[in-house]
């Protein structure tokens, strides 16, 4: 069974967040750490070397393939943020289409930067997200 690639570091986020070269998605990434931390009600922590995860649930698959995930989780990539969301959770596709300008993958939402989305839609999504996640992976 392959390990985990993201797992839970120790590495610093407001050390990883100040090393982001572009100042506005460095300025964006401290206010999305202000949000998903409030939304969540989770310390930020590393996941790998890129991602900012807050809180975790344990998942497990038909396959058998099992881990550690955080329940909701960002990165300020170069092109985009990533938002990381549930694939599927309660009024997603209404709460894109208000959402703002983005893109939507499979368990990604990209965002170019925080002015051009609606924060409070962010929040529903984050909040929506976490209890579907919840109630999919009970913790036990």
């Amino acid at each position: 069974m392959a390990k985990n690639k993201t797992t839970e570091t120790e590495q610093n986020v407001i050390d990883f967040i100040n090393a982001v070269p572009d100042e506005a998605k460095r300025k964006d990434a401290f206010e999305l750490l202000k949000i998903m931390e409030t939304q969540t009600q989770f310390e930020p922590k590393m996941w790998g070397p890129s991602i900012i995860g807050f809180g975790s649930y344990h998942y497990k698959y038909a396959s058998g393939h099992e881990g550690d995930a955080p329940l909701a989780a960002f990165s300020p990539r170069k092109d985009a943020v990533s938002l990381y969301l549930n694939s599927d959770f309660e009024n997603k596709q209404e709460l894109l289409s208000k959402f703002g300008k983005h893109k939507a993958g499979k368990g990604c939402v990209y965002i170019k930067k925080l002015t051009d989305i609606d924060i409070e839609i962010l929040k529903q999504m984050i909040s929506l997200s976490i209890a579907s996640i919840q109630k999919l992976y009970p913790s036990k």
